[in-house]
């Protein structure tokens, strides 16, 4: 484990996943979020399918000396959601929430505005599509802090499966809000969490600018498709991430096609 495991705030405790890749970064973070005092605690992103995991996140709460009364998703990857069954079982046959319906367990979904109470919390949901159509992010006021899931991590950018138009608006969203709000930190999805929201956020928006151009410049020197302008743009990233990076460029000749920038 590393520092990741362990860390947050007053009321966040982060659970790493085992499951380190080049995508995961160090392993997905679980996080239990739970009121001072409460009985009860929200679990965040239970993580892969993987028993010994789900059942550390279980004796983490209940070290506690709190029940787990809901378990949230920020999107439906499988790194994220494929344990959250098993996992709901485990604690006792509790709901999941998410944007998406076919990674509910239960009635209730999650939405834009919802608000989730559980055990006292005051926790604020947000859509910030872009990672992912089903991307949210959670707000825990009472330690400004904000839970991107993968819409940012602890380091690195992340992969755009959705439209890059709806990215940078999340983004825009989250870098006006996080500077309205006075956020204090960021708890992402993979990674480390981070301090100064707001400048995270600015790297963020700067950086897909600059992907942007470089984008637009490998068309305009020739390159035709997604894998081309990799080639290119990504020449000196590790070619294991180039099927990764594809996803992302082709958002990128989505949006400029979309705006007739090419």
């Amino acid at each position: 484990m590393t520092e990741i495991d362990g860390m947050g705030t007053d009321r966040a405790t982060c659970v790493l996943a085992p499951n380190p890749s080049a995508m995961t970064l160090d392993g997905t973070n679980t996080w239990i979020i739970a009121e001072p005092g409460a009985a009860e605690a929200v679990v965040v992103d239970p993580g892969p399918k993987d028993g010994e995991h789900l059942r550390r996140v279980l004796q983490t709460v209940e070290a506690q000396g709190r029940r787990v009364g809901l378990v949230l998703l920020t999107h439906g990857h499988p790194d994220h959601s494929a344990g959250a069954g098993k996992f709901a079982k485990l604690a006792g046959g509790v709901g999941v929430r998410a944007l998406d319906p076919r990674h509910r367990l239960g009635d209730e979904g999650l939405a834009e505005g919802d608000v989730v109470t559980t055990g006292g919390l005051e926790l604020r949901i947000m859509e910030t599509p872009g990672h992912s159509d089903d991307s949210l992010t959670f707000w825990l006021p009472a330690d400004g802090a904000v839970l991107t899931g993968d819409t940012v991590l602890g380091y690195g950018t992340t992969v755009l499966e959705g439209r890059l138009g709806d990215y940078l608006g999340s983004l825009d969203r989250l870098r006006r809000f996080s500077a309205d709000r006075g956020a204090a930190t960021i708890l992402p999805g993979h990674g480390p969490k981070l301090d100064d929201p707001v400048a995270v956020l600015d790297h963020y928006i700067d950086h897909r600018r600059e992907r942007l151009a470089q984008v637009e410049a490998a068309v305009a020197a020739g390159a035709r498709t997604a894998r081309e302008v990799v080639e290119r743009v990504y020449a000196d990233v590790d070619r294991s991430l180039w099927p990764a990076a594809e996803w992302s460029v082709q958002s990128q000749l989505d949006y400029l096609a979309e705006r007739g920038a090419v």
